[in-house]
């Protein structure tokens, strides 16, 4: 591995980031990414960056489909899932996500909500979501699900995840209330980067009780990690080496 490469991985991951490299076999060409952006002098395609940021999500290393002598190397941090709101779902939510390999964060400024006997085991921030998010930093293999319906709560929380490279972005709310959430994420200049939002959030499995609605969150979030998401971030540029 070249020294610069190796330089930014081990900053990359000491700040917990989750990265990958790619290397070209032929002759040991090589790019990083951090979640964030891209350096080095191996330059992807739009395509190959995609997949490679997919094997990344997925902490999948080996040859990158249909490219050839590219090798990626994913150095993933376990999954988060990021719980904004501690309501009904989140308690059955926050349990499901760890036993299915989760590191689960739970984020609520209500404290009569974010109650450690409510949620055993799990990380809780009783805190606004701009400053919640400033400390979690979610990365490539993070998961944001908004579940408050309080826009002063979730659109704080949407913003910064839209921002960040969070594999998974979701929102409780009914198509009504999620277009009304869009022209608000508008006039926050996030037109394009809304599309990125799994509105109403999980798959539809027809269940409508709490622990249902868990389900079918975590199914959809799980789906997301494992396949390509039409919804997923565009890619940064990537600057020259």
């Amino acid at each position: 591995m070249k020294r610069a490469v190796f330089e930014r991985l081990r900053a990359a991951t000491g700040a917990g980031a989750s990265t990958a490299t790619v290397t070209r076999l032929a002759d040991g060409e090589q790019c990083l990414y951090d979640g964030e952006r891209w350096e080095g002098g191996l330059q992807l395609t739009a395509d190959e960056r995609a997949a490679v940021k997919r094997m990344l999500v997925a902490d999948r290393s080996g040859m990158l489909p249909g490219a050839g002598e590219l090798f990626v190397r994913s150095y993933a941090r376990p999954p988060r899932l990021i719980v904004v709101g501690a309501a009904h779902i989140s308690q059955f939510l926050a349990p499901m996500a760890s036993l299915a390999g989760f590191e689960v964060i739970v984020v609520d400024p209500r404290r009569a909500f974010a109650a450690a006997e409510r949620f055993p085991g799990v990380t809780l921030i009783d805190a606004w979501p701009e400053e919640a998010f400033d400390q979690v930093k979610p990365d490539a293999t993070s998961a944001v699900v908004t579940l408050t319906h309080d826009p002063k709560i979730d659109d704080p929380a949407l913003i910064a995840a839209l921002r960040s490279p969070a594999f998974y972005v979701g929102a409780l709310g009914s198509r009504r209330t999620h277009a009304k959430r869009v022209e608000r994420l508008k006039e926050a200049g996030l037109a394009a980067a809304a599309a990125r939002i799994h509105a109403p959030v999980g798959l539809d499995l027809g269940g409508r009780a709490p622990r249902e609605i868990a389900v079918s969150i975590l199914a959809e979030v799980i789906q997301v990690r494992y396949r390509t998401d039409a919804r997923a971030e565009p890619e940064r540029p990537f600057p020259p080496s």
